[in-house]
C-alpha cells in the first residue's frame, strides 16, 4: 500500500513540477465528472461518444440537476496506467464528484485505494475484473456485470459440449490473469480443469514472436479446448498465428470473451475471415424501444466512424446512473463541497502540492445514492444486489462465420443457457438443470458442424506406466509377442476398448513385468502399483480385500471365484445299466410295496371275489402276478370291494410316478456321459491328505493356507495348463485350486477333468491404480 501511495505522490510531483499542468477551476454551477480512458481504443472510442451524448441528453432539461449542469471531464491514459493514475489525481484537485473508468482493472485496483481515501465514487463498465472486492473497494462499483459471470457462462458452455479439459491464453496482467483464475475455479465445479495457461506479455507490448511461442506449445497438448481471454490487438494477433500455424483447422475449440464481440459490432473489418467457428460472448441487452431509438442516433453521433456495442450503451447508462444520484444528493438537501485530508498534513513533501487533494464531504450519499439505483437503462432493467453486483447478468452467444456471426443462445445467471431470451425467462420458476441447457447448432473451425472431440494424443504428454503381467500359462487373458514390448490378449483389448471411450487422450505404454520362465507374482505387481513403480497395471488381477487397501480397482470385467477341478471317471454302459436309475435300497423298498399292496387287496377282495379264491399255491400266485402285473397295468383280476378299488387307484398313481421317474433316468444314464471322482467339492478336498495344485502367482495359495487353514506342505506350484493336465493325470495332485476363467480355458481342451463342486469364493478381475 505504501508503494502505491508513494507512486502516487511522484505522479503529482512530477505533474506539477516538470509537466506544468494545472486545471482551470470548475464552473461553480456545473457537477464535474471526470472519465478516464483509452480514447484510441474501440471501447473507449464508443464509450467517449455515448458518455457526450448522456451528458447532452441530462443538461437538455436544465432543471434536471436544479439548474445546474453535468460537465464529463475526458482524460486519455493512451494504454498507460502511469498517465491513468495522473488523470486521477488531476480530477481529484478540481472537485470532481465521481470518476467513470478508468478502462483497465490494473489501474482501477491502485486508483480505489485513492477513490476510499478521498471518498469520490469509481464508476466503470470496463473494469470488471472478479477480484476488485467491495468489501476492499467500496467506493469502486462495476456498473456491468463482472467476469465472475462472464467465466461461469464460460464454464457452462465448456460443460454443455461434454469437455474436461481446456488450455487458456491471456494477457498478464490483472484483469485477463485474475479472470483465467476465476474461470479454473468454476471448471473445477464441473468436474474440468484448465491443463495448460499460455500467459502473453500485456496489451499492447506483445509481439508476433511472443505469441508464437506459446502457440507452437499449445499445440503440443492434449486438448484442442482454447479460451482466449484478452484485448483486442493481442486476441487479433493470437488468430493470425493461430491460422499460419494450421490451428483454426478441424479439431479445434475457440472460445473468446466479450472483446471479439465488441470488435464485431464496432468494426468488424478488424476481423478475418481465420475466426470463422469461434465461440464468443457478448454483453447482453434486452431489445427496448429507447435502445432502438439510441441506435438509430448513433450514426449521427459518431459520423459514422464506428459502430455502436454493448460498451456503449453501458457507458451511457452509467452516466444517467451518476446524473440521477446526483439528483436525489441535491434533492436531499446536500451541497457538493470539498474538504482538506487531515492525514496530508503531517505528510511531508517540500514543494508537493498535496493540499490540493480534497475530500468530497457527500461522497459516502453520493455512493449511497448511486447504490440505490432503479431505473430502465438502454441495458434494460438497472438495481443492484446486496453485494453490488447488477441485477440478471446475461450474455449472447454468438457464432462467428465467414461473412460475419449469428447467435446460438443465450446465458443467464438464472437460467443458464437456452434459445430463448433471458428476460422471457425471468417470470419462470428457474431451472438450471442439464436436460434445460440449450444452444442452436454450431458451425466449427474448419467448417465442420459435427462437435470437435476435443483432444488428440500430446506430442509432449507424460506416458502412463502400464504393469502387465508376463504371463507364462494362460496367455489368451496376456500375451507378449514374439519376445518384444508389444502385448495383446483379453485383458489388453478390455483397457484399450476402455480409454477409446473418454474424452480425453490417454499416453500410455505397457511395461512387462515377470521373468517370462514363471508367472510373475501378483501381490508383488499391486504393491508395484502402491510404490508409484507403475502409475497402473492391466491384466488378470483378481480384486482380493488386501489388495483393495493399498490400490484402487475399476469395475470388475470378468466375473472369478476359486473352483476345484478334478479328474473324472467315465462310467460306461454295461448289461446291468437298467438297474442304475434306482439305488439297491429304493429297488428294495419298491418291491416290498409291490407285495404289500398285493396281499392288502386279497385281504380285500377274497371273500367275495372268486378271482382271488383257489389253493393257498393258486391265492400266492395270484398276489404276485397281480401286485407285479400293476407295474405296466397289465392285471387281469377285476375288484369288487370298494376299499379294493380305492387302494388300487392310489397304487396306480403311485406305479405312474415311478415309472416315468424309471424311464427319465435310464434314458439320461443311456445318452448322457456319466462322470464320478471321489472328489466331491472343497470340503471333500479339504479333509483328505491328497496334495493340492494351484496357478503360480495366484491368491489361491494364501487364501487356502490362511483362509482354509490347509497345510502348505500339501500345496503344489503348477505354471501351465500342460502341468495341470500332466499332474492330475499322473496323481501329483488329487485336485487343482484355481480361479474359474482359468479352469474354463483349462477345460475347452482337456475333457479329461471336470469342476466338482461349487464355487467357493466370489471376486472379479479389474484394472488397477493406486489410491
Amino acid at each position: 500500500m505504501d508503494l502505491v501511495w508513494l507512486l502516487c505522490i511522484f505522479v503529482l510531483f512530477f505533474e506539477e513540477l516538470s509537466l506544468g499542468w494545472s486545471k482551470p477551476d470548475a464552473d461553480a454551477d456545473a457537477v464535474t465528472i471526470g472519465a478516464i480512458f483509452t480514447f484510441s481504443t474501440i471501447n473507449g472510442k464508443v464509450a467517449q461518444i455515448a458518455m457526450k451524448a448522456a451528458e447532452n441528453d441530462v443538461n437538455a432539461d436544465p432543471t434536471f440537476l436544479g439548474g445546474r449542469k453535468l460537465s464529463i471531464s475526458m482524460h486519455d491514459s493512451n494504454f498507460s496506467g502511469f498517465l491513468g493514475i495522473i488523470g486521477a489525481l488531476q480530477f481529484m484537485e478540481t472537485d470532481t464528484v465521481a470518476i467513470i473508468g478508468p478502462q483497465s482493472s490494473g489501474t482501477a485496483h491502485i486508483l480505489s485505494h485513492l477513490a476510499n481515501e478521498l471518498q469520490v465514487p469509481m464508476l466503470s463498465f470496463t473494469a470488471l475484473d472478479p477480484m476488485l472486492s467491495p468489501l476492499q473497494y467500496p467506493y469502486f462499483i462495476q456498473t456491468a456485470p463482472s467476469d465472475l459471470f462472464q467465466m461461469i457462462a464460460v464454464a457452462d458452455i465448456i460443460s454443455f459440449y461434454g469437455w474436461r479439459e481446456v488450455v487458456t491464453i491471456y494477457s498478464d496482467d490483472d484483469h485477463n490473469r485474475n479472470g483465467v483464475t476465476v474461470l479454473g475455479d468454476q471448471l473445477a465445479e464441473r468436474l474440468c480443469k484448465i491443463t495448460y495457461k499460455a500467459v502473453l506479455p500485456p496489451d499492447p507490448t506483445v509481439t508476433e514472436n511472443d505469441v508464437r511461442a506459446e502457440l507452437e506449445k499449445v499445440q503440443q497438448m492434449e486438448s484442442r479446448v482454447i479460451v482466449l481471454h484478452a484485448y483486442t490487438k493481442t486476441g487479433l494477433l493470437v488468430f493470425n498465428v493461430a491460422k499460419r500455424l494450421g490451428m483454426m483447422e478441424s479439431g479445434y475449440v475457440w472460445f473468446t470473451t466479450t472483446w471479439l464481440s465488441s470488435i464485431l459490432d464496432s468494426n468488424s473489418s478488424l476481423v478475418a475471415t481465420s475466426i470463422q467457428g469461434v465461440l464468443a460472448l457478448r454483453l447482453h441487452t434486452p431489445d427496448s424501444k429507447r435502445k432502438a431509438d439510441f441506435s438509430a442516433r448513433w450514426n449521427s453521433l459518431s459520423n459514422g466512424t464506428i459502430g455502436l456495442n454493448p460498451y456503449g450503451l453501458y457507458a451511457y447508462d452509467t452516466v444517467w446512473m451518476i446524473a440521477r444520484a446526483v439528483k436525489m444528493f441535491l434533492d436531499q438537501g446536500n451541497n457538493v463541497s470539498f474538504s482538506n485530508d487531515t492525514k496530508l498534513n503531517n505528510v511531508g513533501g517540500g514543494a508537493l502540492n498535496l493540499e490540493a487533494l480534497s475530500i468530497f464531504d457527500g461522497g459516502k450519499q453520493l455512493l449511497s445514492s448511486v447504490l440505490q439505483t432503479n431505473m430502465n437503462g438502454l441495458t434494460g432493467p438497472i438495481k443492484f444486489n446486496p453485494d453490488r453486483s447488477l441485477v440478471h447478468p446475461s450474455y449472447d452467444v454468438i457464432n462467428v462465420l465467414e461473412n460475419g456471426y449469428r447467435q446460438i443462445g443465450y446465458w443467464s445467471n438464472y437460467s443458464g443457457l437456452s434459445i430463448v431470451p433471458p428476460e422471457e425467462l425471468y417470470a419462470k420458476p428457474p431451472n438450471r438443470s442439464s436436460s434445460n441447457q440449450h444452444l442452436n447448432s454450431v458451425i466449427w473451425p474448419g467448417g465442420t458442424s459435427n462437435k470437435p472431440r476435443g483432444w488428440v494424443f500430446p506430442n509432449n504428454g507424460k506416458q502412463l506406466r502400464i504393469g502387465v503381467p508376463r504371463r507364462v500359462g494362460y496367455r489368451d487373458f496376456v500375451e507378449q509377442v514374439n519376445g518384444t514390448d508389444i502385448v495383446h490378449g483379453y485383458c489388453i483389448d478390455v483397457f484399450l476398448a476402455a480409454i477409446k471411450l473418454l474424452p480425453y487422450a490417454v499416453p500410455h505404454k505397457f511395461v512387462l513385468f515377470g521373468n517370462g520362465h514363471e508367472n510373475p507374482s501378483y501381490n508383488e505387481l499391486v504393491n508395484m502399483v502402491a510404490a508409484d513403480v507403475f502409475d497402473a497395471a492391466v491384466g488378470d488381477i483378481a480384486i482380493v480385500t488386501n489388495r483393495t487397501k493399498i490400490v484402487d480397482f475399476t469395475q470388475p470385467y470378468i466375473e472369478s471365484g476359486l473352483v476345484v477341478v478334478a479328474p473324472v471317471r467315465n462310467m460306461n454302459s454295461s448289461p446291468w445299466a437298467f438297474l442304475r436309475p434306482f439305488t439297491p435300497l429304493m429297488w428294495a423298498v419298491t418291491g416290498v410295496f409291490f407285495l404289500i399292496v398285493g396281499v392288502v387287496v386279497w385281504i380285500l377282495e377274497h371273500r367275495i371275489n372268486d378271482e382271488f379264491r383257489g389253493s393257498p399255491r393258486k391265492q400266492v400266485m395270484t398276489i404276485l402276478w397281480f401286485s407285479f402285473s400293476t407295474m405296466f397295468f397289465a392285471h387281469r383280476e377285476n375288484t369288487v370291494s370298494t376299499l379294493g378299488r380305492m387302494v388300487l387307484i392310489i397304487w396306480l398313481f403311485v406305479v405312474l410316478i415311478i415309472n416315468s421317474s424309471y424311464t427319465a433316468s435310464l434314458t439320461s444314464i443311456l445318452t448322457v456321459q456319466q462322470l464320478s471322482s471321489p472328489i466331491r467339492g472343497i470340503d471333500s478336498l479339504i479333509i483328505s491328505n491328497s496334495p493340492i495344485g494351484f496357478q503360480v502367482g495366484s491368491f489361491a495359495e494364501n487364501y487356502m493356507v490362511e483362509e482354509l487353514n490347509i497345510p502348505k506342505s500339501r500345496l503344489i506350484k503348477l505354471g501351465s495348463p500342460e502341468e495341470y493336465a500332466s499332474a492330475l493325470e499322473t496323481g501329483r495332485v488329487a485336485a487343482v485350486v484355481d480361479e474359474q476363467p482359468y479352469i474354463d480355458l483349462f477345460l475347452s481342451n482337456h475333457c479329461k477333468f471336470s469342476i466338482r463342486g461349487q464355487e467357493f469364493t466370489k471376486s472379479g478381475h479389474s484394472l488397477e491404480t493406486p489410491l
